[in-house]
């Protein structure tokens, strides 16, 4: 029996069954080179070692790229939208599982790229990447049992109603940067993964939502409401970048308390390099997403035009 791309079910079966091993004795070495030698670690592997945003990252690209074998040609995702879904999560695993998250724990403006890249871009790229079928194809029976689960479809109908869609997506921004939670969140390391997870998560889902590239009728909501989310969610970053950025005073004792990485940058020129990402990059998604709703549009009303 072969499959749709010619190659043998046995081989098929070859794979399934040495990837998953391949992917344990991978994060099994992560493991222990984060553990036993940190400090030899190359830039591009861990400083904090975690298996759930190994597992995180490593099953869902392979389930993704299984479900690509799986699925009729004519319904796989076109090269850009794979080659976005897998930037995204390489992305991801850059600003949380290598060295570079020792940066984002030791300056504000380095936390800042942090979470901008996995709340925006890196959730975007995932979100363009629209992966979700081919996952699910990819992936194991229980897995399509849990998507399928109506409490579960229904926390998501609740989540990704545009209103607490904005509100979630602006407010979990705001919220990590109360000056007393943020500190909180940044000296309890269980705390810390929530904040990160809220940010990767809730960009999922709310990216997910405004580039949905699917017509108006089987989309969650109209193209009109799409372009209004992509809009509604700059201002309020822009308001909170501003003020971060022209405080006279060290909003964020953290970084002072344990210890800047550019010792030379001081807490409010830190304050402001954060202020300023804050500000411009999250506004710049904004923009493109705009731009990918109208083309999506635009894309629509051309079928519907070739189909009369």
């Amino acid at each position: 029996m072969k499959t749709s791309d010619g190659r043998t079910a046995a081989a098929v079966s070859r794979g399934d069954v040495l990837a998953p091993g391949l992917i344990a004795v991978l994060g099994a070495a992560l493991w222990a080179g984060s553990t036993f030698v940190p400090t030899s670690l190359p830039f591009f592997l861990p400083y904090e070692f975690s298996w759930l945003i190994y597992l995180a990252i490593s099953v869902s690209g392979y389930w993704f790229l299984r479900g690509l074998r799986r699925m009729p040609a004519d319904d796989r995702p076109p090269v850009w939208r794979r080659a976005a879904f897998f930037a995204g999560l390489a992305l991801l695993w850059t600003v949380t599982q290598t060295q570079f998250e020792f940066l984002a724990q030791r300056m504000f403006f380095t936390n800042r790229l942090q979470h901008v890249a996995m709340h925006h871009v890196g959730a975007m790229l995932v979100a363009l990447g629209w992966a979700g079928p081919a996952i699910l194809a990819g992936g194991p029976d229980w897995l399509r049992r849990i998507v399928g689960n109506r409490y579960l479809r229904s926390t998501v109908s609740v989540v990704q109603h545009p209103a607490v869609a904005v509100l979630l997506f602006v407010g979990l921004f705001y919220f990590w940067l109360i000056p007393p939670v943020h500190f909180r969140a940044m000296l309890d390391p269980v705390l810390y993964q929530v904040m990160n997870w809220s940010m990767v998560v809730d960009g999922i889902l709310f990216w997910t939502l405004v580039v949905d590239p699917r017509p108006t009728g089987v989309a969650r909501v109209s193209y009109g409401v799409r372009a209004a989310l992509a809009i509604g969610v700059m201002f309020p970053q822009i308001v909170l970048g501003a003020l971060i950025t022209f405080a006279e005073r060290d909003l964020f004792p953290y970084y002072a308390f344990c210890g800047r990485y550019f010792p030379s940058i001081g807490a409010v020129a830190d304050q402001q390099i954060g202020g300023i990402v804050i500000w411009i990059p999250p506004a710049m998604m904004s923009v493109i997403a705009l731009l990918i709703v109208v083309r999506n549009m635009m894309r629509e009303q051309d079928a519907k035009h070739l189909s009369r």
